[in-house]
C-alpha cells in the first residue's frame, strides 16, 4: 500500500504519497517523465548536412519553377515562329529537371537516408550536364536573328515586324537572364555534388571499419 504523509506549511497542506515500485502508476510516472532523445544524424550524412540541402533545394525548385513559366509563355507566344530555346524545349525538361532536384534536397533535409544522398548527386550530376547546354542554346540565341527575319531570298522581303529591334533586346534579355540563372543553378549542382561525395566517403569507410570488426564510433576514428 502506498504510505501517505501530511504535512502543514502555514496556510499551505503538503500531501506526499509514496508508491511502491510494483504500483502501476509508477511505471506511468516513469513513462511521462523521460524526455525524448534528440534526433542524431547519422555519421554518412553528417557531411552532406552541412551544406545546407533545404536552402540549396528551394533554390532550384524556385528556378524549375521560373523555366516552366517562361517556358509556358514563350512557347504560346512563339508558337509559329519558335526560338532555339523554345524549339529545344530547354526551358520545360531543365525545369523539370530542377524540381525533382529540389524535392530531393529538401527530403534530404528530413530523412537521414544515404541512398537518398547518392540520388541527389546523380540528378544533380544530370542538372550540371543540362546547365552547360542550355548555357549554350541560349548564347547561340543571342547571336542569331529573330525567327523569321532571316536573310530573304531573293525577289523576299522581310516582314515589317522584323524592322522593330524591341523584340530582339527583349529575346536577348531573356537569353541572357537564363545564363545567369543556369550559372546559379551550376554552382548549386556543383556544391550538393562536393558534398554528396564527402558523404559517399564517409559512409563508405563505415562499412569498411563495419567489415573490419573495429568497435566504437567512427567519427573518432576519422577526423571530422
Amino acid at each position: 500500500m502506498a504510505a501517505t504523509t501530511v504535512t502543514d506549511a502555514g496556510s499551505v497542506r503538503i500531501i506526499t504519497e509514496v508508491i511502491p515500485a510494483t504500483d502501476p502508476r509508477a511505471a506511468q510516472l516513469a513513462s511521462g517523465s523521460q524526455t525524448p532523445a534528440p534526433a542524431r544524424t547519422s555519421f554518412q550524412t553528417q557531411g552532406f548536412r552541412r551544406a545546407h540541402p533545404k536552402v540549396l533545394g528551394t533554390i532550384h525548385i524556385f528556378t524549375g519553377i521560373v523555366h516552366i513559366c517562361f517556358g509556358i509563355i514563350l512557347t504560346a507566344s512563339e508558337h509559329r515562329n519558335p526560338s532555339l530555346p523554345v524549339a529545344s524545349g530547354i526551358l520545360f525538361w531543365l525545369g523539370i529537371l530542377l524540381l525533382v532536384s529540389g524535392s530531393l534536397l529538401v527530403e534530404s533535409e528530413r530523412r537521414d537516408s544515404p541512398m537518398l544522398v547518392k540520388t541527389c548527386c546523380v540528378v544533380n550530376v544530370g542538372i550540371v550536364l543540362g546547365t552547360l547546354v542550355a548555357t549554350g542554346i541560349h548564347g547561340t540565341a543571342v547571336t542569331r536573328h529573330v525567327p523569321g527575319c532571316e536573310n530573304p531570298k531573293p525577289f523576299q522581303t522581310r516582314p515589317e515586324w522584323c524592322l522593330n529591334t524591341r523584340s530582339k533586346s527583349l529575346s536577348n534579355g531573356l537569353d541572357s537572364t537564363f545564363v545567369l540563372l543556369g550559372l546559379l543553378e551550376f554552382c548549386v549542382a556543383v556544391a550538393v555534388l562536393a558534398f554528396g561525395y564527402d558523404a559517399a566517403r564517409r559512409h563508405t569507410y563505415t562499412q569498411l571499419v563495419r567489415e573490419a570488426g573495429i568497435p566504437g564510433n567512427p567519427c573518432k576514428s576519422l577526423e571530422c
